[in-house]
């Protein structure tokens, strides 16, 4: 195939699909639930969406349903997911994991959270993750399964403007030349 005829490399972040406690609205963080029935649905439908596309690689935070949403991906996609990334795991609330945000005051969801990863860390992690991918599968089309809140604090840092949260199974692409161009300077 032409250079001109062979697709440019992509990257995009896909959100796991529902778990119980996404649905209970609970802090989930590294705690390993599996999707739902609704997350499973979730997950194929952004699989066929994806598939209308041609990708080369799936990959995953190491949680199980991010692993799940890859693998309902990956098989509408016609892949096999190529494993695991840990640098995409969720955030780490610490002692605030499982807590019901339903009925919170904003200084008590300010402080539950406080305990946990800092968002920078969190959003340092995420970049360097989306950065080393695109550089271990140059000219690749990437799709990467991870979780709302990296994703959300990935894009914040990187666009330098606060990003919107991030749904079960939503696909968002990320601008990968600009950030390899970041990467360079």
């Amino acid at each position: 195939m032409s250079a001109a005829r062979r697709p440019t490399q992509r990257l995009v972040l896909v959100r796991h699909g529902e778990t119980d406690w996404n649905q209970e609205r609970r802090l989930q963080g590294r705690t390993d639930n599996p999707l739902n029935g609704v997350g499973r649905a979730q997950a194929r439908k952004a699989g066929r969406l994806l598939a209308a596309d041609p990708w080369n690689v799936v990959v995953s935070s190491p949680l199980l349903r991010a692993v799940q949403t890859a693998h309902l991906i990956a098989d509408a996609a016609g892949l096999q997911p190529a494993g695991t990334v840990p640098e995409l795991i969720e955030r780490d609330y610490g002692p605030a994991e499982g807590l019901p945000l339903n009925g919170l005051t904003e200084p008590q969801l300010t402080a539950a959270l406080g305990v946990g990863e800092p968002e920078q860390a969190v959003a340092r992690r995420g970049l360097a993750a989306l950065r080393d991918l695109a550089l271990q599968f140059p000219g690749q089309r990437i799709i990467a399964v991870a979780h709302g809140t990296l994703i959300r604090l990935t894009l914040s840092e990187f666009t330098g403007q606060p990003y919107p949260r991030v749904l079960n199974g939503e696909v968002v692409e990320v601008p990968l030349a600009a950030l390899l161009a970041e990467s360079a300077v």
